[in-house]
């Protein structure tokens, strides 16, 4: 039903039918605020510390199960970067009971689909199929938490395959591999200063006695938290939760990353020539994560600078005054840690690095000098509003938000969000962009490009 709805909306915006939108949309949020999803999720621990949220939905047969451990690239240290990332793809390698690359295939012999992902904050699992094959899920995820084999010659064989994925997606991409430079010069201190994916001389150097004892310290029951959302009851569920993963034993609790990044005191500049056809400019700023206060006006600055097309950024640059192919940005909320509000824009053919720099400048000094108007703010306040709403119809996108915002915070803090977006005004917004959109507060990467060798 939302997706029908969701297509008469898109349908009424086209003809700008205002009115029968904003009705629409009234109905709508009423409607799914009435159902408060954080409301109906049913928490429970384990002895052994695996933390475990059930969320009941039964629109559809489905069901998707997540597991999320608290490891990242911010919990590496130098020289071993990218084992988090490697140990993803060493966990459907294959254990005692489970051979190398079947876990894939079983899921997808049982009409599901499975995936996983490591980030700077965590590292997740994920299968998504008919709700009746639960308990598969869940028996295949407790026997590789503990069970995994890390066999030396496949670890070698997937650190190629993670090699080749650097030189792909960072390497021989211009504007991957700058805003991994951006993000060097931008922390000092802090590990989220180090790719996710690894710095290539590290990959290379990773030994089997590593994945080993990082496997042993950070893949363990208390150090991890299982979603399920979808069509299942929760009091028949629980109890094969309790049978596959009670028996796991606790390990000692990781070591906390004790890195805080000191405060930017100056503008940092960074220059990357690289293989490419035109320049591309980065800028980065230090900003809270969603634990403090000003973390909704940041998310609707945010919209305001560079929420889509019709924002600020890509209408000046893009559309305006013709100097970017393309212009955005964002503000990485959900982190453990304070991380960067990010703003970038690829130069147009016969413009410059240093026009678009201006100009982006001249955008972010814009909101802080002048009041954004009633009608802007409330149109990114719905459009957030929407995109939060509208993620509600996804069984996978309920279970990846309860999820991460357990691993930065807690699912619960969920719950203020749509409340601190509402609650944000104009003058909030000139506050925080004086606040933290400073040069001092800024790092730049510059993409200077160099001619492409044929």
């Amino acid at each position: 039903m939302i997706t029908a709805i969701r297509q008469h909306m898109q349908h009424l915006h086209r003809r700008g039918a205002v009115i029968a939108w904003t009705v629409l949309y009234v109905l709508l949020a009423h409607g799914l605020a009435d159902a408060q999803v954080t409301a109906r999720v049913k928490e429970s621990t384990l002895e052994n510390g695996l933390k475990i949220l059930l969320l009941e939905e039964h629109k559809a047969p489905v069901v998707t199960v997540h597991i999320w451990y608290r490891v990242g690239a911010r919990n590496e240290q130098p020289g071993t970067t990218g084992l988090s990332h490697l140990l993803e793809h060493m966990m459907f390698k294959g254990t005692s009971t489970v051979g190398p690359g079947q876990f894939s295939r079983i899921i997808k012999k049982n009409g599901g689909r499975d995936n996983a992902f490591t980030s700077e904050d965590y590292t997740g699992y994920f299968e998504t199929f008919a709700s009746d094959r639960a308990e598969l899920a869940l028996k295949l995820e407790a026997d590789r938490m503990r069970g995994l084999l890390l066999n030396a010659k496949e670890i070698e064989s997937e650190k190629k395959v993670v090699m080749e994925e650097r030189r792909l997606r960072t390497d021989d991409d211009p504007v991957s591999a700058l805003r991994e430079a951006m993000e060097a010069i931008a922390f000092e201190a802090h590990p989220y200063r180090q790719p996710v994916i690894g710095w290539m001389t590290d990959i290379e150097k990773l030994a089997r006695e590593d994945l080993v004892r990082y496997y042993n310290t950070y893949y363990a029951p208390n150090n991890a938290v299982l979603i399920v959302v979808g069509d299942f009851k929760s009091d028949e569920l629980l109890p094969k939760i309790r049978q596959h993963f009670s028996s796991i034993p606790r390990a000692a609790d990781p070591p906390a990353v004790r890195a805080v990044e000191p405060e930017q005191r100056g503008e940092r500049r960074v220059f990357l020539k690289k293989e490419a056809e035109l320049p591309f400019v980065f800028m980065g700023y230090h900003v809270p994560n969603l634990k403090h206060p000003d973390n909704f006006a940041l998310e609707v600055l945010a919209y305001i600078l560079s929420g889509g097309k019709s924002a600020r950024i890509y209408k000046s640059l893009v559309y305006e005054k013709q100097l970017a192919l393309f212009a955005g940005g964002g503000y990485e909320r959900e982190s453990i840690d304070p991380n960067l509000f990010p703003l970038y824009a690829s130069v147009m053919p016969g413009k410059t690095a240093e026009q678009v720099e201006q100009a982006l400048t001249v955008e972010i000094e814009r909101v802080k000098n002048e009041p954004v108007s009633d009608r802007e703010l409330q149109k990114v306040k719905n459009q957030i509003e929407a995109g939060f709403l509208f993620g509600q119809d996804s069984v996978f996108n309920l279970a990846r938000a309860l999820a991460e915002y357990e691993i930065v915070a807690n699912w619960r803090t969920w719950e203020a969000y749509l409340p601190g977006i509402h609650a944000v005004t104009a003058a909030d917004l000139q506050r925080v962009a004086k606040t933290y959109l400073t040069p001092d507060n800024r790092t730049v990467a510059v993409l200077i490009p160099q001619t492409i060798k044929k």
